[in-house]
């Protein structure tokens, strides 16, 4: 059976809870990632998502001018625009649990715990991979 373990991403990109949301969408461009983990060592905090910095940056809630943005990016933190308590995955849950919970949640990727650390992050695209290879293998 197929496991987490076998298809996450191990040490992912991780960021403090005070690191600017400037960075964080400078790291998510670099990488290619929609989500990057908050961490404060190594215990999670949160996660933030593409469309969390979208929400922050145009809350109807926050009255700003477009040319603000630039001050709003470098001041704007990780932690507050960031899910807090996502849901979690172990290392030993299988890959098909996995899959369920993403697509019955309808998340990009959920962080993987052990014994309270972070140690992965598995996403769609883990899973889709890991589907295009056993399709591969089958031929």
């Amino acid at each position: 059976m197929l496991m987490v373990a076998d298809i996450m991403t191990a040490n992912p990109v991780r960021v403090a809870p005070n690191t600017p949301v400037q960075e964080v969408i400078g790291l998510m461009k670099s990488h290619a990632y929609r989500q990057i983990l908050v961490v404060d060592g190594d215990e999670l905090l949160g996660i933030v998502t593409d469309r969390d910095i979208r929400l922050a940056m145009n809350s109807p809630y926050v009255l700003h001018d477009r040319s603000q943005d630039r001050v709003l990016l470098h001041d704007l933190t990780a932690e507050a625009c960031m899910t807090r308590n996502p849901i979690t995955v172990a290392p030993q849950t299988s890959a098909q649990q996995a899959a369920q919970l993403l697509r019955d949640h309808k998340f990009g990727s959920m962080p993987v715990v052990e014994d309270g650390k972070v140690i992965g992050i598995i996403s769609t695209s883990d899973i889709l991979d890991s589907y295009i290879d056993l399709l591969a293998q089958s031929h």
